[in-house]
């Protein structure tokens, strides 16, 4: 889509390509012989979401498309795609350092979360095949035929190119979670949950701008900023889940029964969290800030054009 597009029918485009790919996942996905296509449809389905939302000021969406009732959906998804996370985790990076006594001391997990993953992968079918669910991907692409915008939407998209930025960062710096000091105690660790969550919103935002501006340099810095930043507390988040999920199983403290594997978590936990005071350092400060603030305003003149539509 070009620079030259409404801003409707950019955020038309965007959807169109998001949900193309949720669409051909869906098989692959159903066959359950490989993780990726379900974590490629997680991520293509959040996206989807986040245009929706980036973008609603200019569409009018049929009903289906409601931003609550997407979150539903998107949290159900995950379930299957987030046991996937802590057995590969467990798989490739703590299962080979333990102690043969420990791996047996975790057999009653393991098949826990067997049993977990069956169960979450069957209600994960039932979403996929549900009347909710295939009614908004329906409702979507009927949309697409014929899309609605409001006025907003039929106006330029490089003359609302900072309003594209600033739907995706206004809340973003000021979220609680840049100040955590604790990130171990349930306020600090929800906290930084939360703010893992808006980093994603801002990266998946920022990156559906791409080709608006003669050179995406500096989108691509922020979004790769941005990436580092939520991927390091996704680690710190999968850890701590993982070690619940773990401690729900022993009859004793971790560090009793698993002693190794429990220093394990705690030394992956405190290089998580270095890691994410350094990627963020640069973000405190005021002039941090500044920089930020100066890219959501930096943006170059619009051209008049005409509105243009498009077809699916």
């Amino acid at each position: 889509m070009s620079s030259a597009s409404s801003s409707g029918a950019f955020a038309a485009a965007c959807i169109q390509q998001h949900l193309r790919h949720v669409v051909d996942l869906q098989a692959d996905v159903l066959a359950d012989r490989d993780p990726e296509p379900l974590h490629q449809l997680r991520v293509r389905f959040r996206r989807l979401r986040s245009t929706l939302k980036q973008f609603a000021p200019a569409l009018v969406l049929p009903p289906s498309a409601d931003d609550g009732r997407i979150a539903k959906i998107a949290r159900r998804l995950g379930m299957a795609r987030d046991l996937d996370v802590l057995r590969l985790r467990l798989d490739q990076d703590l299962l080979p350092l333990l102690p043969e006594q420990e791996l047996l001391a975790l057999k009653k997990m393991f098949k826990q979360l067997r049993r977990e993953r069956k169960l979450a992968f069957e209600e994960l079918v039932e979403i996929l095949q549900s009347r909710r669910y295939l009614r908004l991907l329906a409702d979507l692409q009927g949309w697409l035929k014929q899309p609605g915008f409001t006025p907003l939407g039929d106006e330029p998209v490089l003359g609302w190119l900072p309003q594209w930025k600033l739907a995706v960062l206004a809340d973003l710096l000021p979220h609680p979670g840049w100040r955590v000091d604790d990130p171990h105690g349930t306020s600090g660790l929800e906290a930084v949950h939360q703010l893992r969550r808006r980093l994603k919103a801002a990266r998946y935002g920022l990156a559906n701008l791409r080709g608006l501006e003669p050179d995406d340099t500096a989108l691509d810095r922020w979004v790769s900023r941005f990436k580092a930043m939520q991927e390091t507390l996704g680690d710190l988040n999968d850890l701590q889940v993982l070690q619940s999920a773990i401690t729900r199983q022993l009859d004793s403290e971790i560090d009793a029964v698993v002693p190794t594997l429990a220093a394990l978590l705690a030394d992956s936990r405190t290089t998580a969290w270095d890691q994410w005071l350094q990627l963020s350092a640069a973000l405190r400060p005021i002039a941090g800030r500044q920089q930020l603030y100066a890219f959501i305003l930096d943006s170059p003149s619009p051209q008049p054009v005409s509105p243009q539509p498009v077809t699916a």
